[in-house]
């Protein structure tokens, strides 16, 4: 039982088999798909494309690489396009200074304004951060994004970039870089985040994991990722997979969706937590 927590079903490279994709990912044992949007514009087309697929949720966001493209009347979208009972999340969103498609002032407003709407919305954040570690944490801090929480995603940083997002609250996501041979450095990493605050994605159809690089990624190879990371930890790819299925489903609300109602208490493997981000007062 797997959680693809981060990928985009709607990119041209699924338009000729996405059926077969998500059969193959049901095979592999993943029973959570979460697809993300990088542009409101894709919105519509995305809760079109994943209707039939009721274990397939998204998101709302503008990519940084987009941000430019984002109108002044941001806020008041996003909030349009969160109201969908499949919208489990705001994002992705954050920096991008590897590339820098649109300015750094730009980036940083479009940032702020989805944080205030995760915040006000009380959904989580999905955030993308590449090499702009301290300002990621400045605005985030400014922001005061522990308050909704959310995942730093396809996690790359350092130990000290991951330290700080535990301390906020935020999860971890590690997608199939983690599995390529020059990764030692952010298997290091991966050992270090608790388990309860772990989860797993493919970024598909990118970064295709080993021994599958030269191939399309899709959500079926959520199971490499994993794979590595219970060697990483120490534990069985079962553990692995459960803990971090239950922490998708806490974290983007599948259990209210499901039973209606919150969950404070709930068991990862051998361990029981209390839930104190979201829901206690």
């Amino acid at each position: 039982m797997l959680a693809d927590s981060h990928c985009h079903l709607n990119f041209p490279d699924f338009s000729g088999d996405l059926d077969l994709v998500v059969q193959r990912a049901k095979q592999a044992g993943v029973t959570y798909i979460n697809t993300i949007s990088t542009k409101l514009t894709e919105v519509e087309n995305v809760l079109r494309l994943i209707e039939p697929y009721t274990h397939i949720t998204t998101t709302a966001g503008i990519h940084p690489h987009y941000a430019q493209d984002a109108g002044e009347d941001l806020p008041v979208a996003l909030f349009n396009a969160l109201n969908h009972p499949r919208m489990v999340g705001v994002g992705e969103t954050g920096f991008d200074f590897h590339y820098n498609h649109s300015s750094r002032p730009v980036q940083e407003r479009v940032f702020r304004e989805h944080i205030r709407v995760a915040v006000a919305s009380h959904l989580p954040l999905v955030v993308h951060t590449r090499e702009a570690e301290e300002e990621t944490m400045r605005v985030m801090e400014e922001e005061r994004a522990g308050e909704c929480g959310g995942v730093i995603h396809c996690f790359t940083g350092s130990l000290a970039l991951a330290r700080w997002a535990l301390d906020l609250g935020f999860h971890i996501s590690f997608s199939g870089i983690v599995t390529f041979r020059g990764a030692e450095a952010l298997r290091r990493v991966a050992a270090e985040i608790p388990l309860e605050r772990l989860l797993v994605e493919t970024d598909s159809p990118f970064l295709a994991p080993s021994p599958r690089r030269s191939k399309r990624n899709e959500p079926a190879f959520v199971v490499e990722v994993a794979r590595v990371l219970a060697e990483v930890k120490g534990v069985s790819l079962e553990e692995l997979a459960c803990v971090t299925t239950a922490n998708y489903r806490r974290l983007f609300g599948m259990e209210n969706r499901e039973e209606g109602r919150e969950t404070l208490v709930y068991a990862i493997g051998r361990g029981l937590y209390v839930n104190l981000t979201r829901g206690c007062t």
